[in-house]
């Protein structure tokens, strides 16, 4: 199954593939979807085509996207809504069926702690999928979506205590800290 992950934002959209096959995860690419400074509808048609574009060029069976939070600015909270509207609908125009997680499922899922840091997100998807150099952090938030959905988005919960995947690499989570 290969798994699309988004990270949205209005500026920078990261995107991310694995493939799950059993229990393996393959990295297939990442990177991030940039929007020049224009006005709303020409940005929001930037993430569009962007994603439309990754997913002709890639064909993906499943996405996955972060929830919106509400924000203190409730003027930023709407233009990442707008950002995520705008990515869902090059997924649905697409027929890739959409799963949601909140950033602290993200974060329970890959890393073992809910409030874990971008560099510890960034730290885990270069472990679990045994990458050679550290994606960005909008590209590792996205391959992080990608490994939760992979994993049904349960992490921790389901494990007792383990992390997907560290088990089988030798690692843990103690005191939201990665060892070993």
């Amino acid at each position: 199954m290969r798994i699309l992950g988004i990270d949205p934002g209005l500026r920078v959209t990261g995107f991310g593939i694995i493939d799950k096959t059993g229990h393996t995860l393959t990295y297939v690419t990442s990177g991030v979807i940039k929007t020049a400074d224009a006005d709303l509808p020409s940005r929001l048609n930037t993430i569009f085509s962007g994603i439309s574009t990754l997913i002709s060029q890639h064909n993906p069976d499943q996405a996955a996207i972060e929830k919106v939070f509400v924000n203190v600015n409730p003027q930023s909270t709407l233009l990442l809504g707008q950002a995520r509207g705008a990515a869902i609908c090059g997924l649905v125009a697409s027929g890739v069926p959409v799963a949601e997680y909140t950033a602290l499922q993200l974060k329970q899922a890959v890393v073992g702690y809910g409030r874990a840091t971008k560099e510890q997100m960034q730290q885990m998807v270069v472990r679990l999928l045994s990458l050679s150099g550290v994606p960005s952090t909008d590209a590792a938030d996205a391959l992080g979506m990608a490994i939760c959905h992979a994993h049904g988005g349960t992490g921790l919960a389901a494990l007792g205590g383990i992390a997907p995947g560290l088990a089988k690499k030798g690692l843990r989570v103690r005191r939201g800290r990665l060892i070993g």
